[in-house]
Parts: C-alpha cells; structure tokens; sequence
C-alpha cells in the first residue's frame, strides 16, 4: 500500500495556447495530459496546471517558476511546437534548458508519423533544467496521447539520471525501462 504521506511528485502541466489563454476556447491540452498521467504513475503526485498564451518570454518564466520555485521534477508541454510564426515552445523551452536532449524529439516525429505525414512540420524537443526533464509535446488531445504512449518509457530513467525522484509506472499500463542496476523494489 502506497504511504498517502509520502511527499508527492511535482509535475508541470503547460497548455500554451493564445486562444485558450484569453478565454476563446476552453483548453484540451491540460486535461489530456492529466488523463494520460493518472492510470500510469503509481507516485503520489501533484500537478502544477498553467495555461499561457504563445508568447516566448511568457513560457519561459513558467517553466522557470515551475523547476525552480514548485520543484516539479517532470513538464510536460503541448502546443506550440509547428512551424507558424506565434509557434515559440521549443524557442521558449531552449532559453532556460541546460541541456537538449535531441532523441525525444526524434522519436516523438517518428512516433506521430504513423498517424500523420504533417508530423514532419513538428519540432518536438525535451530538455533538463536542474533535476527536472521539460517535454514539448503536440497540442491535439489525440496526439498527446500517442506520443505520450511512445516516448514515456524512457521518461523515468532520465529523471533518475538528473538527480530527480524515483517515478513508478502501473506496467499494467505502460512497460519502463529502466537498466538492472538502476531499479528499486516496488512500492507496498
């Protein structure tokens, strides 16, 4: 039985919309992010959820309040991420990141090309500030959901190699990857 008093996970949920910033439209991205996330993680954790417009410096400052100040070990971005103009996520992302880590957003095109040949216009990235990995995924619920299903087994692992917390899935729901030595009994 998992202690309900354990310190919960941050995690950063970062609906970046000018739409949906200003009230036009009711956000998607966010409840998207959370539906994938409550079946998969076993930790206690507690979602920071903002919703700001495409502006760069605006992102910028929420990711940075969101790893320094709340902590989060974990964000997850959508939208922003084509080719238009106002599209400034990975821009925004790369301002404040450490480091690129460049195999995310290679594997989150590769995996959104099975369902649209417009996946080669995205430009999906993830990045590490201090002990927090930063993912910029796509707007569309449906999207965030298949690439989130893609990519997220490398998640855990990489949050443990930049000193963040240990993240335990369901394998139930999703199957991690995680090297021998690195793994820790599961929770009871």
């Amino acid at each position: 039985m998992i202690d309900p008093k354990a310190d919960a996970i941050q995690i950063g949920l970062v609906s970046i919309s000018d739409r949906a910033s200003s009230g036009i439209y009711e956000d998607e991205g966010i409840p998207a992010l959370k539906a994938w996330l409550e079946p998969v993680l076993i930790n206690p954790w507690q979602g920071f959820e903002k919703v700001v417009p495409d502006e760069r410096q605006v992102i910028s400052q929420t990711l940075i309040n969101l790893v320094d100040t709340q902590q989060c070990c974990l964000i997850l971005t959508t939208g922003g991420t084509g080719p238009a103009p106002r599209d400034v996520t990975p821009e925004a992302t790369k301002d404040i990141a450490e480091r690129e880590l460049p195999g995310f957003g290679e594997l989150m095109r590769s995996v959104s090309l099975q369902y649209v040949p417009t996946a080669i216009l995205s430009r999906q990235t993830a990045v590490t500030r201090g002990h927090c990995l930063i993912i910029n995924l796509p707007g569309q619920p449906k999207a965030i959901k298949e690439t989130l299903d893609g990519v997220f087994s490398a998640v855990p692992y990489c949050i443990d190699l930049i000193g963040g917390p240990y993240l335990e899935t369901d394998e139930n729901v999703i199957q991690v990857f995680r090297p021998k030595a690195a793994l820790r009994p599961p929770r009871t």
